[in-house]
């Protein structure tokens, strides 16, 4: 039954491709908060208002996304545009292993890729071939509730030493269901690789091959354990006791019981428009004394590709171009996909007051810290997603059904065998 209801699945996204095409549209897919697709579908009116190509859209939040995806990819009737993540340039390929996604510099007479730094469009390239153009760059830092710290009489955390101490200052001061961050199975994995980045300067991940022992994740490990020890974080049955899908809707998040987060620099307006009134919420700053080395890394957040299956390129090319380069579509979009990469769109945006000043600030911190290549595979759906290999080693560990060392192995076993994976 399962494979039957695929099948038609498959069948209705193929006829719906389709029938886009019959009727002269381009089409055009993305994912995203409400904010986000307002400002897109605002966009993308003023573009059909300025070149006469009809753009049909289609839309929807994170949640389920990247499987839909698959099958619009795997029947060969995905849109003509699609905002990508950036693994998916590795991810979607045919049996022969040929990408699903047109080569950008055969249409780089209508995408203006000057606007864009070398290292940003050398992420996008595969086997010499630009697959996306990136349209912003991404990493992961500390944000804080000052206004719980200040309840506690604490600033926000400046160091890893002040981030310990405040746990039991949190417990004993305000209550044992304050905690001074909440971290989710895949924030700790993220949070741990910048841990031990930090300690030993060197890449997760070097020729496909993990470049950590089971010894070293080991002590990765056991400094996320020391988090939830020391009441700095939450368990995981705390977290699942909550009963929130996300941590932006968590009313402990809310209500300033959770006050801090480990979150995407783009994510900020996100987290902050979650809070009750009358919280303050900061971009905090790395912590020198995790290590000797700037650890962490930097990702393209999001990119837009053209299937190879698209009809009318050029047009699609011009759809791009519009979105990333152009004054409008510059002034239109703003950083509701972080802060623009182009050139000359985050002029525009600076210049118009455009840009969301706490996403700006947490950008500039992390592109200036972070020194680690992230691996393409690192966020591979067999690792990151709900039932992978991080929450499965991560949430065994925080439910004690794994020790320390049997958590490391999991971790080594599974992402070798991804990385091991044709």
């Amino acid at each position: 039954m399962k494979k039957f209801i695929a099948c038609l699945l498959t069948m209705a996204l193929a006829l719906t491709a389709v029938a886009a095409v019959a009727e002269g549209s381009l089409t055009f897919s993305w994912w995203g908060g409400d904010s986000r697709h307002e400002a897109t579908q605002a966009a993308v009116d003023a573009f059909e208002a300025a070149t006469g190509i009809e753009v049909t859209s289609t839309y929807s939040a994170w949640t389920g996304w990247e499987d839909k995806m698959s099958q619009y990819f795997a029947s060969d009737s995905a849109f003509d545009v699609n905002q990508v993540n950036w693994n998916w340039l590795y991810s979607f390929v045919d049996a022969q292993g040929n990408s699903k996604f047109y080569d950008l510099n055969q249409v780089a007479d209508i995408i203006d890729l000057t606007q864009f730094n070398a290292n940003s469009l050398a992420q996008c390239t595969v086997d010499g071939q630009l697959l996306a153009i990136p349209v912003s760059m991404t990493g992961r830092i500390f944000y804080w509730n000052k206004t719980t710290f200040e309840k506690a009489g604490l600033d926000t955390p400046k160091s890893l030493a002040d981030l310990m101490a405040a746990g039991p200052i949190f417990a004993e001061k305000l209550g044992d269901d304050y905690y001074p961050i909440a971290l989710g199975a895949y924030d700790k994995m993220i949070l741990m690789v910048y841990y031990l980045e930090c300690v030993y300067g060197k890449d997760w991940v070097v020729d496909n091959t993990l470049n950590y022992t089971a010894e070293e994740i080991a002590e990765g490990l056991a400094f996320i354990q020391s988090l939830e020890d020391n009441h700095v974080c939450p368990t995981s049955p705390t977290l699942a006791g909550d009963g929130a899908d996300s941590l932006d809707k968590n009313p402990k998040w809310m209500e300033g019981k959770y006050a801090g987060i480990f979150e995407w620099d783009s994510s900020a307006s996100k987290f902050e428009s979650a809070l009750n009134e009358g919280q303050e919420f900061i971009v905090g700053d790395y912590f020198t004394d995790m290590g000797e080395y700037q650890g962490g890394y930097t990702k393209v957040s999001l990119a837009l590709a053209i299937s190879n299956t698209a009809a009318d390129k050029e047009s699609a090319a011009k759809l791009i171009e519009f979105l990333l380069n152009s004054e409008e579509g510059a002034k239109l979009m703003k950083s509701e996909r972080g802060i623009p990469l182009s050139a000359k769109a985050n002029e525009i945006c600076l210049a118009d007051g455009l840009l969301n000043e706490k996403v700006a600030e947490a950008n500039a911190k992390v592109l200036a810290w972070c020194q680690n290549a992230l691996d393409p595979k690192f966020e591979a759906a067999a690792l990151k997603n709900s039932d992978g290999v991080y929450y499965d080693a991560m949430d065994g560990l925080s439910y004690q059904d794994y020790s320390i060392e049997e958590a490391a192995e999991i971790l080594v076993d599974g992402i070798t065998e991804v990385l091991n994976a044709d």
